[in-house]
């Protein structure tokens, strides 16, 4: 097993190539990015940017650090593992960016499964730079660098694998980075995710959606997989964590949240959808 950061970055600013010099990266045209002391750095220009602090806040990024590290979404990690690693070839380096990695648990899960025979680059990305502050500490093998989808840091052509794990997906950016023939990675909430906890915050349940999403331009997809698993959780604490990092600890009322902090134990079912979209070789 060999895990090397990505190093096929491009300038956010005029999208030319990016070359490490000394503690930050620089482009022909002069422009330059200081790599920060734990090893990440900022390549999303303040245009890029819709808030002043986007992403997750520092409490967010802790509270979904302490839920997947005790490993309630392990099986999750493990499929997406899979998925990237499946006709990986041995022998040559292959390249796969986390498009919104949060504090890094899926790609350190993935550098864990890659076997002896392969090499991977790898490249986290997330519009959080608390998120990239946690993960850049926690294994300096990968490349971290606060970016957004919508503007990817990275040349054309130079990845074998994107990962979209309950992110936000951006097809034409991911196709434009993927080269030919390979492969985003897309991990979605299924029609039963969570309803356990939905069901406490919520006053009713919309219906949800069953239609599989339209494949993108530039993809052909491949199968889907459906992970359904239990989970409990076992004191107030986890089930704050695991609320506080969804979208639903934004969208459920005052009453909503209230319900859910007066929670010590909770067992629901963890639904979700792994669908993988090939890059189109034309």
């Amino acid at each position: 097993m060999s895990i090397t950061p990505f190093q096929a970055l491009a300038c956010p600013l005029d999208g030319l190539p990016l070359h490490a010099n000394g503690s930050a990266w620089r482009c022909e045209s002069g422009h330059s990015f200081d790599i920060a002391s734990q090893g990440s750095t900022n390549l999303l220009p303040v245009q890029h940017k819709r808030s002043r602090d986007p992403g997750d806040s520092k409490e967010m990024v802790a509270a979904r650090r302490r839920f997947l590290t005790a490993g309630f979404y392990q099986p999750i990690a493990a499929a997406v593992s899979r998925a990237v690693l499946a006709e990986l070839p041995a022998g040559v380096t292959s390249s796969c960016l986390d498009a919104g990695c949060g504090e890094g648990y899926y790609l350190r899960e993935l550098a864990a499964a890659v076997p002896d025979e392969q090499t991977l680059a790898l490249l986290g990305l997330d519009i959080s730079k608390w998120a990239v502050l946690a993960a850049a500490k926690q294994d300096r093998r990968v490349n971290w660098v606060v970016g957004t989808n919508a503007h990817l840091p990275v040349l054309p052509g130079t990845l074998d694998r994107v990962l979209c794990l309950f992110g936000f997906p951006v097809y034409a950016e991911f196709a434009r980075v993927l080269k030919p023939g390979g492969r985003l990675v897309q991990v979605d909430a299924g029609p039963d995710h969570l309803r356990e906890l939905r069901e406490i915050i919520y006053p009713s349940l919309k219906p949800e959606r069953t239609a599989e999403p339209s494949t993108p331009a530039g993809f052909s997809r491949l199968p889907t997989e459906t992970l359904r698993f239990p989970i409990a959780l076992t004191s107030a604490g986890q089930i704050t964590d695991l609320l506080a990092m969804t979208p639903h600890l934004f969208r459920a009322s005052s009453e909503g949240r209230a319900a859910a902090a007066a929670l010590t134990t909770l067992s629901l079912g963890v639904d979700v959808r792994l669908t993988c979209f090939e890059r189109d070789l034309g």
